[in-house]
């Protein structure tokens, strides 16, 4: 059995509705000294950014994070030997064989972890949607209610004819969301193989909410997941900042948290300064992603 990464594939959905996988049996040798036919190989196709847990002590037993990579995990029985195998010149017809040994069996968790280069991290509403549907090809859904987006959406960001970046959409996060509040916990594990993040954060009329404590709050969620995520390379960006109540709150922002890029995915405000920063921050830590404009799973 082969688990063989494919990067036109974007989910685990197939695997919902079959639990089971098993690769044909060979078979018995025939009559007239015929061997019997070799079992056929399982090739289990999953996304890449699959890790392949056990399902009992939840170790880590493979991770394919390349496209295209192929890593026999579960290898087929030994063939038996028929008695003819053992005849010599003084046993022409031994009354023994030597059976097949049993194939190689283990229950398993698949978890699909999105390799993205640059990940927005915001509470819902906060404009992630419409800020990767303006930055890439993804056409995600846009609505003004929480937790529009219930599935993480991927964009691939045009820089020039050579280079191209991968941008996650994570669901909004929201306090609590490390201890399973909202739509947060199930969907925090997409941002640990994330390059740089961005903090997206503009101004709620939530009760209690405000840009500076929601910036405190993501964080603070990402450190409850892992805190090294901490310590990954981010901006702050101030969305929606057509806004004129946005715009009005931003030297309080930038007097609390440092400097910070104002954007507006509506008008195009700050957006050609935000894709600059981001593509001089990979650059400099020379993580580009091999997707192109192509990628299925825009």
């Amino acid at each position: 059995m082969i688990f063989r990464a494919d990067p036109t594939l974007a989910t685990l959905q197939d695997f919902r509705y079959r639990r089971e996988y098993a690769a044909k049996n060979g078979q018995g040798g025939q009559g007239s000294n015929c061997h019997g036919a070799d079992g056929e190989t399982l090739v289990l196709r999953v996304p890449v950014g699959t890790e392949i847990h056990d399902a009992a002590t939840g170790e880590v037993l493979l991770d394919l994070t390349e496209p295209d990579q192929e890593v026999v995990f579960l290898k087929g029985g030994r063939g038996g030997l028929g008695n003819q195998h053992f005849a010599t010149p003084w046993r022409q017809a031994p009354d023994y064989a030597q059976p097949g040994e049993e194939a190689q069996e283990r229950e398993v968790l698949l978890v699909l972890k999105l390799l993205a280069d640059v990940g927005l991290v915001g509470f819902p509403n906060a404009g992630k949607s419409t800020l990767i549907s303006v930055m890439s090809r993804a056409r995600p859904k846009i609505a003004d209610y929480p937790f529009t987006t219930l599935v993480p959406n991927l964009g691939v960001v045009r820089v020039d004819d050579e280079r191209s970046y991968v941008m996650a959409d994570i669901p909004g996060i929201i306090e609590g969301a490390a201890d399973g509040a909202g739509l947060g916990l199930r969907f925090l594990r997409h941002i640990e193989r994330t390059g740089l993040f961005l903090y997206l954060i503009t101004l709620d009329y939530g009760p209690g909410r405000d840009p500076i404590g929601d910036y405190h709050t993501l964080r603070a969620e990402l450190a409850k997941h892992d805190a090294a995520l901490l310590d990954r390379p981010a901006f702050i960006v101030v969305s929606q900042i057509d806004r004129p109540d946005v715009a009005e709150h931003l030297p309080a922002i930038e007097a609390a948290l440092g400097p910070v890029l104002p954007i507006s995915a509506v008008t195009g405000q700050g957006m050609d300064a935000l894709r600059r920063a981001i593509a001089d921050r990979l650059a400099e830590r020379g993580r580009w992603s091999r997707s192109r404009l192509d990628n299925p799973l825009e």
